[in-house]
């Protein structure tokens, strides 16, 4: 199938250092679009690049995941370069929005290493699989708008017909090589083949067509990389004050739960492509790392990249090697690549990010339809719309976390069940079946009617299970109500600990005690 750009492969020296130098190559153009998001300069997205993707790679827990400087982060540290310029120009400080990028990034990457030291990273998993392929989905249609944009002029405009024309075409060329030739050989990455033919067009004038060196000369009026090493980036010139904590403070914290969030689903996403497992905490301690160096040595921060990832995966990089070789290769392009990567065309990186939306996109979605719950179908939609219109991947997750949560609890809410038994004149047994908790506690509550039952009254639990303190709460109500009556209501085969809470709280609640009673905890928050 076209579709299945993605084959199971076990990584090989030879494979992840064409695949690193693959993804090397992509990240260029990447982290110098970012850096012109943040409003900060290309040098910066690329060391940041560098700085993510040596140490994340190496100290990670996914190999083959890719880090970087990404457009999520990149649109959240922009307002720290904005306020602090604002206030370095009432104080006569240069730059000072950059120390105040440096400051957020840097408590950003401590807050990500203590969500490692208390092993919070697991909480990954109560992500359920409507949330992830809405956010997939939501993701391979962001990277698909970000693509047009290479399209176009500084100030928006479409190229002319003849420019537009060429990089279409370059970009088909690009995918119809990268899907093709496996077919030829195996042994040098596809992704690699296509930016170095279609660059070659370029390179000896047989086209005539827009390249990196273009886009540098947009954004900073200058078509050339600058090659300075990184040097140590203190923050010193900062005023603290209250506002300032505050701003530095919610930047820092935003960085921190963005990257973690996109680099635990991304981290998710390639160990089910891989069929293996990563490591969350410690991929969390490792961004936390690389971060915080990011900042102190003049980054602009990031997070783990689908994109990339993909992209490497997809070139057969799945060990540390492919992510150590991307970053090392980064480096050398930065210090002496400069005037050969300004030459790649745009076209052609284009083409190698469409065939990642691609391969991204969860073609599946289509054949859930009618074949799984429309609730689930609502959480999809509603994640992918979050992700492509906010471009906030963790509001996106964190709005599909809460969707399917109060779905499950309205479904668990009518899943309870009580199935009364005249078991003597004047005694009825209800037996309850089900889930007893916020939730469920108001139908359970409104199906007991002491007017109409006889004067004594058994509930059992033997095949339910009460959950949280509102259920306790609800049966003291209900006692009361019997009471209230003239009638008598007892309770069995409830937990241990269910039975301790009650008659701690000195509940009227008439409890039997039997040999039987389950064994369970209840929620106790």
């Amino acid at each position: 199938m076209f579709f299945n750009l993605f084959t199971k492969r076990n990584g090989t020296w030879k494979a992840d250092t064409l695949s690193g130098l693959t993804v090397a190559l992509a990240l260029v153009p990447e982290a110098i679009a970012f850096s012109f998001v943040a409003k900060v300069d290309p040098i910066v997205g690329l060391w940041s690049a560098v700085f993510l993707g040596l140490i994340t790679s190496a100290f990670g827990g996914r190999p083959g995941m890719i880090s970087g400087a990404t457009g999520a982060i990149a649109v959240v540290v922009a307002k720290a370069v904005d306020m602090g310029n604002i206030a370095g120009a009432e104080l006569g400080i240069d730059n000072l929005g950059m120390q105040y990028m440096f400051a957020a990034v840097m408590l950003a990457g401590v807050i990500q290493a203590m969500v490692a030291i208390l092993k919070l990273g697991r909480f990954i998993r109560l992500v359920p699989h409507p949330v992830m392929m809405g956010f997939v989905n939501g993701l391979a249609i962001v990277i698909l708008i970000s693509q047009f944009k290479s399209f176009q002029t500084a100030d928006g405009q479409w190229l002319a017909t003849n420019q537009l024309l060429v990089m279409s075409a370059l970009a088909l060329l690009t995918m119809v090589i990268i899907k093709f030739f496996p077919r030829i050989s195996n042994a040098i990455p596809s992704i690699l083949v296509a930016i170095v033919a279609v660059g070659m067009l370029s390179f000896f004038n047989i086209v005539d067509t827009k390249t990196v060196s273009d886009v540098l000369l947009e954004g900073t009026g200058s078509g050339q990389l600058r090659s300075a090493l990184p040097g140590l980036s203190w923050p010193g010139d900062i005023v603290w004050n209250q506002e300032t904590i505050m701003l530095i403070g919610g930047v820092g914290v935003a960085v921190a739960m963005v990257g973690l969030i996109e680099s635990l689903m991304t981290l998710q996403l390639i160990d089910d492509m891989t069929e293996t497992r990563g490591q969350g905490n410690r991929e969390c301690f490792a961004q936390g790392g690389a971060n915080f160096l990011s900042g102190l040595f003049g980054g602009m921060g990031g997070c783990a990249m689908i994109g990339q990832s993909l992209i490497n995966i997809r070139s057969g990089g799945r060990g540390r090697i492919s992510g150590v070789v991307a970053a090392l290769a980064l480096i050398a392009f930065i210090v002496v690549g400069g005037p050969i990567i300004v030459q790649i065309p745009v076209a052609a990186l284009v083409g190698v990010m469409f065939m990642v939306v691609i391969g991204t996109f969860e073609w599946a979605t289509f054949r859930t339809f009618g074949k799984v719950p429309k609730a689930d179908i609502f959480v999809i939609f509603v994640v992918t719309l979050t992700t492509v219109f906010l471009h906030n991947l963790a509001l996106a997750v964190f709005v599909g976390v809460v969707v399917s949560a109060l779905v499950f609890a309205w479904k668990s809410a009518h899943h309870v069940r009580l199935m009364p038994q005249d078991i003597a004149p004047g005694v009825r047994v209800y037996n309850l079946q089900g889930v007893l908790y916020f939730g469920s506690v108001r139908e359970f509550s409104e199906r007991l009617t002491p007017a109409d039952d006889p004067d004594e009254v058994i509930i059992d639990f033997k095949e339910a299970r009460v959950v949280d303190y509102s259920s306790l709460e609800a049966l003291n109500a209900i006692t009361e109500r019997y009471r209230n009556a003239g009638k008598t209501l007892r309770m069995r085969h409830l937990s241990t600990e269910c039975q301790k809470m009650i008659t701690a709280a000195g509940n009227l609640i008439v409890i039997e005690v039997a040999a039987d009673d389950p064994h369970y905890s209840v929620a106790r928050i």
